[in-house]
C-alpha cells in the first residue's frame, strides 16, 4: 500500500472519530491550541519609532510579540515561547482576531482582522497561512484542528485578503497625513504673512529714516549757504 493511500486511510479514520466524538459526545472536546509558527510584516505603521506589534481576539487579553520589531524580516517561532500559546480556538465557533500595532498617541493600527475558525487549518500538517498584501504573512499552527471533520488533505489554506484598504486603521491614516498637511500649510503660510508685515515695517522703517537724512541734509546746505538768514 503506498504512503498516499495510507495518509488517506488516516484521514479517514481521524474524521470518523471526530464524527463520533460530535455527534455522541458534543462536549468533549471544547478547545484547540494554536501556535504562531513565523510572521513577516511588509512595512510598518510607525514612522516614527520601532513598531509594538500584538496579536489579539475579540475578548480576551493582547499577546505581544516582543520579537517582531522591523518589517522585511521573517520572524520564526518553535511554539515554546513564553507567549505561546497564541490563543485557543473552538472546534464550533469561529473568533474575531487580528494583529496590531501599538499606538501612544492614538488608535492602536490595524494590520489585519478576520475571523479566526479551527477549520481553516489543513490536514495532515495542521497549518493556515495568512496573507495580506502589503502588510504580514503569518503562518499558525494547529496539529489538533487537522483532524477536524471540515480540515482536508491539502496544501496549508492560504487566507489572503486584498480589498482591506477601507479598514479604520488605513482610514485613520489617511485623516492623519491630511490633518498633518492642512496643519503644514496652515503654519507655512501664517508664517509667510509675519515675514511680509514686518518686511514691509523694516522697509517702511528704512524710508522714513532716509527721508529724515536727506532733509537733515538739507538743513546742513542752507546753514552753509545762509539761507537761512537771509529769508
Amino acid at each position: 500500500m503506498s504512503n498516499r493511500h495510507l495518509l488517506n486511510l488516516r484521514i479517514s479514520f481521524r474524521f470518523l472519530v471526530w464524527w463520533i466524538l460530535f455527534g455522541c459526545f458534543p462536549g468533549v472536546i471544547s478547545s484547540f491550541m494554536v501556535t504562531l509558527d513565523s510572521i513577516e510584516l511588509f512595512r510598518s505603521l510607525n514612522w516614527i519609532s520601532k513598531p509594538t506589534v500584538y496579536f489579539a481576539c475579540k475578548g480576551e487579553n493582547k499577546t505581544m510579540l516582543p520579537d517582531v520589531t522591523k518589517p522585511g524580516v521573517l520572524y520564526s517561532f518553535r511554539g515554546q515561547e513564553s507567549w505561546q500559546p497564541l490563543t485557543q480556538l473552538d472546534a464550533k465557533k469561529c473568533k474575531r482576531c487580528g494583529f496590531y500595532e501599538k499606538e501612544v498617541i492614538k488608535t492602536d493600527d490595524v494590520y489585519k482582522e478576520w475571523e479566526f475558525c479551527a477549520s481553516d487549518f489543513k490536514a495532515p500538517s495542521g497549518k493556515y497561512i495568512l496573507l495580506k498584501e502589503k502588510e504580514l504573512n503569518a503562518t499558525f499552527h494547529c496539529q489538533e484542528c487537522a483532524s477536524l471533520p471540515g480540515a482536508s488533505n491539502a496544501n496549508p489554506q492560504t487566507h489572503n485578503d486584498d480589498d482591506d484598504d477601507d479598514d479604520d486603521g488605513k482610514r485613520m491614516r489617511v485623516f492623519i497625513i491630511i490633518l498633518i498637511t492642512v496643519l503644514v500649510l496652515t503654519v507655512t503660510i501664517i508664517a509667510l504673512m509675519v515675514a511680509h508685515k514686518r518686511w514691509q515695517k523694516k522697509k517702511r522703517q528704512q524710508e522714513q529714516a532716509r527721508f529724515l537724512k536727506l532733509f537733515e541734509e538739507g538743513d546742513d546746505i542752507e546753514d552753509e549757504l545762509g539761507l537761512g538768514t537771509i529769508i
